[in-house]
C-alpha cells in the first residue's frame, strides 16, 4: 500500500475520486495528508467530511517560493509520503520540491499532452477545432504539463461542445485514470526510463482509444 500526499487548490473532485476509490476497495492507498494553498478551497470540506487529515499552506506566508516549497515538502515527508498527487493544484513546483520526491510527483491534466498545455486546456481544444481531446496523468518535471506520460484517456470533441461540456466529459475519465495510476504505483508497476513510462503488465495496444482501466 502506498502512502500519498495530495495537493489541491480548488473544488477537489479528483481528490474525492481518490477518497471514494479507497473507500470502495478499488485503490490500495492511504492519504497521509492533503495540503491546500487556498484556505477557501472546497476540497478542504471534502477532507473534513471524509475524516482526512488536511492543512493549509499559503504562498503569501513565505518570503520566497523556495521557502514555500520547503514547507510543503517537509509537511509531506513528516507524514511518510511516498507519492505526491497534484489534483487541481494551481502552482508550478520547482526543482527544490521535485528533488525531494524524485519521479514520485504526478499530475492530472485535462488534455492529451503535449497538446493544450497550461490553463484552460478544454477551451484551447474547442477553439482550436480539435476532434479529440482527453486527459493525461504524467510525471511532474520542471516543465509545464509536459512531463513523461503515464496514462491517457481520449474523448471526442463534438461540434456543439463548449469548454464546459467538454470539461464535464473529460472529468469523468480523470476520476478513473488518476486512481488507476496511484494503484499502479502502489503495486510497484511504474517504471520511468527517460521520457518513456512503462507500466509492468499493462495490456498495451489492445484498445484503440482508451487505455486498459483495470479496476476503474
Amino acid at each position: 500500500m502506498v502512502r500519498i500526499g495530495v495537493l489541491v487548490s480548488g473544488r477537489g473532485s479528483n481528490l474525492q475520486a481518490i477518497i471514494d476509490s479507497i473507500k470502495e476497495g478499488k485503490l490500495e492507498a492511504e492519504i497521509g495528508l492533503v495540503i491546500s494553498d487556498n484556505r477557501n478551497a472546497t476540497a478542504l470540506e471534502r477532507c473534513r467530511k471524509a475524516g482526512v487529515d488536511h492543512t493549509v499552506i499559503e504562498r503569501r506566508s513565505f518570503s520566497s517560493k523556495a521557502d514555500f516549497e520547503r514547507s510543503l515538502a517537509d509537511s509531506l515527508k513528516g507524514r511518510g509520503t511516498q507519492l505526491v498527487v497534484l489534483a487541481g493544484f494551481m502552482r508550478i513546483l520547482g526543482p527544490d520540491f521535485l528533488s525531494s520526491f524524485p519521479q514520485r510527483v504526478i499530475n492530472i491534466h485535462p488534455s492529451l499532452i503535449p497538446a493544450f498545455q497550461g490553463l484552460e486546456a478544454q477551451k484551447q481544444a474547442v477553439e482550436f477545432g480539435a476532434k479529440v481531446s482527453g486527459c493525461t496523468v504524467h510525471i511532474v518535471d520542471e516543465s509545464v504539463d509536459a512531463g513523461p506520460v503515464i496514462i491517457q484517456a481520449v474523448v471526442p470533441v463534438k461540434p456543439e461542445d463548449t469548454p464546459e461540456t467538454l470539461s464535464d466529459r473529460i472529468l469523468s475519465y480523470e476520476h478513473r485514470i488518476l486512481p488507476q495510476t496511484i494503484q499502479w504505483f502502489s503495486e510497484g508497476r511504474v517504471q520511468v526510463e527517460g521520457r518513456k513510462v512503462v507500466v509492468k503488465g499493462a495490456k498495451y495496444g489492445t484498445l484503440p482509444v482508451n487505455p486498459a482501466l483495470e479496476k476503474f
